[in-house]
């Protein structure tokens, strides 16, 4: 072949090659849903919704439709009503059908309409996020952009999430975080396809919720004085402190509205209240509550594992039980987490009383005996039909019969409680924890806890270990992430940090296995920050050699 021939087929070639890039790009920006669906199929033409469109919904499916009218209303500054669906019915259709998982949706998008059918509300729910997906991203404003139109391009899909658990954590007691903006992180949540949000309530530097028998855990310990500055040290001569207070906490109403709120999207809140571990807060309020007679010199104004631990006795098992009944009456969820991480037992070798309460119950060491305490709150939680849930430690000493356990320190936790036929939430720090550094260049990054978690490590998380049987891989309900707040002081920093992250992670909780690609994962993405954009989101900007061309 002369050199002008392979001159020529070289040209050809790349430009073959641009045609298909520069297609995929366009068929990205067309269909960036994330998660990435099942079944994602492209199809010609159209429909546009106006506001003449008209909305049916099968019964069971009326709020749902009604919530998606109330997020199009200002952007679109349509008025659109819902209606009874009948087999004629046209426009925008939810139709409930049977055979479809709990989550799972068909949605059909032609020039003539649009039909989602599912079994579920929670099914209707995620396919219209899906079609506001596929709508422009102004579809996430508040107010309308003059000349947008409202196109839905044609596509036929079938979805269902591969987790139960797909959910994201949250620490308010560290900083406290206002009501408006836990409300604006659970829709996040929402558009997103993640189902739990696991609320951390209580600290050893602040308590957050009220509880009513007990006023004195919001009177004295929701406002510590003052917060150190910079990275933790356990050296006084190198602690240096703001001097402002911090303070805050969500009275009981405030909390059945945030329930209801989540409830609407689908969300189910777990609460997380600390025990026997990280309660200088409580012990604060309550000294009877402590297993020393020295005295609790407050709130926590440092970061580290306070030394504060719950005396065993009959006493503290009542007033946490007491506390956990008032919780029930607020949070409907199944699972109510308790903690049990990194509780310090120094104090109760220490106690002569304490001792002797291990002799006396049989117990072979302070293991047994955080174990036996486990156990008093699992017995109440499973006769009030909920489950208790709790982080890795509360293996140890004996797992409570009906706990479910979330694996932070690795999987190894998971692992293990799943061999013994518990549930598990998989929550390692290595992936998970999105208070990491998104960078190897810290300079360059606010002050974080430390590690380095980027969005392609969170991507490739897999929350099924390969050494699991089948059988036992069914007890991995799913994942979530981590946000705790020694180092975020702000809902703006927390956003910064969370997102994008937990767009990438969503994926890989929501999506099959075999249709997760970190590359076509990135071919979506940029479309999705302009809907992050839109919804006022803080999120950290993409490094450029992640962001595909």
């Amino acid at each position: 072949m002369t050199t002008v021939a392979v001159r020529l087929l070289a040209a050809l070639t790349l430009s073959v090659a641009a045609r298909e890039l520069s297609a995929q790009g366009a068929l990205g920006d067309r269909y960036a849903v994330i998660p990435r669906p099942g079944v994602l199929t492209p199809q010609t033409g159209a429909y546009t919704i106006t506001r003449n469109t008209p909305i049916a919904a099968s019964p069971a499916f009326a709020s749902v439709a009604r919530r998606f009218v109330r997020d199009v209303a200002n952007p679109t500054g349509f008025d659109l009503v819902v209606r009874p669906a009948t087999a004629a019915a046209q426009g925008i259709v939810l139709r409930q059908v049977k055979g479809l998982g709990d989550e799972a949706y068909r949605l059909d998008v032609t020039s003539n309409g649009i039909v989602a059918e599912a079994s579920t509300p929670a099914g209707a729910f995620y396919a219209l996020e899906t079609v506001k997906q596929l709508l422009p991203p102004a579809i996430y404003r508040d107010a309308p952009i003059p000349g947008t139109v409202w196109s839905v391009p044609a596509v036929h899909i079938e979805d269902a999430p591969r987790f139960t658990w797909r959910g994201s954590h949250l620490d308010v007691s560290r900083h406290f975080m206002p009501k408006a903006f836990v409300k604006k992180y659970i829709d996040l949540l929402a558009r997103h396809k993640l189902n739990r949000f696991h609320w951390h309530l209580t600290e050893d530097q602040g308590w957050r919720i009220e509880i009513k028998k007990y006023p004195r855990l919001t009177e004295v310990s929701s406002c510590r004085p003052q917060t150190l500055v910079g990275s933790h040290t356990d050296d006084p001569a190198k602690q240096v402190f703001d001097g402002k207070p911090h303070c805050g906490f969500y009275t009981q109403d405030d909390v059945r509205e945030v329930v209801a709120y989540a409830a609407e999207r689908m969300i189910t809140v777990v609460p997380e209240i600390e025990m026997p571990g990280h309660v200088q807060a409580a012990v604060y309020a309550y000294p009877f509550l402590a297993s020393t007679t020295d005295s609790v010199p407050g709130l926590r104004t440092i970061w580290g594992v306070s030394k504060y631990i719950l005396n065993p006795s009959d006493s503290s098992v009542a007033f946490m039980q007491d506390v956990l009944s008032e919780v029930l009456m607020l949070f409907p969820s199944p699972w109510i987490h308790i903690g049990g991480d990194e509780a310090v037992k120094d104090q109760w070798k220490a106690s002569p009383q304490i001792q002797a309460r291990i002799k006396s119950l049989g117990l072979k060491d302070e293991h047994e005996m955080q174990s036996w305490f486990i156990r008093q709150m699992d017995t109440f939680l499973t006769k009030k039909g909920r489950r208790l849930i709790g982080w890795d430690e509360i293996l140890e000493g004996g797992l409570a019969p009906n706990a479910t356990v979330m694996s932070w320190r690795g999987m190894d936790g998971g692992i293990a409680a799943a061999k013994e036929g518990h549930d598990v939430v998989m929550a390692p720090g290595s992936h998970t924890y999105f208070d990491h550094y998104q960078s190897q260049d810290k300079k360059s990054e606010p002050l974080a806890i430390g590690g380095f978690t980027n969005i392609e490590k969170v991507y490739g998380f897999e929350p099924v270990p390969p050494s699991l049987t089948p059988e036992e891989a069914k007890h991995i309900l799913g994942a979530q992430a981590q946000l705790w707040t020694e180092y975020i002081p702000d809902p703006r920093q927390l956003e910064y940090m969370a997102y994008p992250r937990l767009v990438a992670l969503c994926e890989a909780l929501w999506s099959r296995k075999d249709r997760r690609d970190f590359g076509d994962f990135m071919t979506r993405l940029p479309v999705h920050l302009k809907r992050l954009d839109a919804l006022d989101v803080n999120y950290r900007k993409l490094d450029r050699a992640k962001v595909t061309p």
